[in-house]
């Protein structure tokens, strides 16, 4: 959890830089999606704190396998399957789609 933590600080208020949206989908009560469910209740607040004018969307549904979806600039998007990952995992994650260019 330390790790997701450190993540998310050296995050800051960087989003933005070529990433226009960052959704999350999971689902409200299977295991696959314990990790990204536990990312969410510890560290969504401090991220959405640091950059209060980014859209950060978090989609539950009902069964579906959970994901990270990132939109860049000029629509181009990427996923990152989260099913069954840790928290830590899930910010390492985030970070890779932050850093990545599309």
């Amino acid at each position: 959890m330390a790790a997701a933590a450190a993540v998310v600080r050296g995050l800051g208020g960087g989003l933005g830089r070529g990433l226009r949206e960052i959704r999350i989908h999971l689902c409200q009560r299977s295991a696959g999606s314990r990790g990204v469910r536990d990312f969410i209740e510890q560290h969504y607040v401090t991220l959405k704190k640091a950059n209060p004018d980014f859209p950060i969307l978090i989609r539950e549904c009902s069964g579906v396998q959970p994901k990270l979806w990132a939109r860049y600039e000029f629509g181009k998007e990427k996923s990152v399957p989260l099913n069954n990952l840790t928290t830590d995992e899930v910010a390492k994650a985030l970070e890779s789609v932050v850093k990545s260019k599309a």
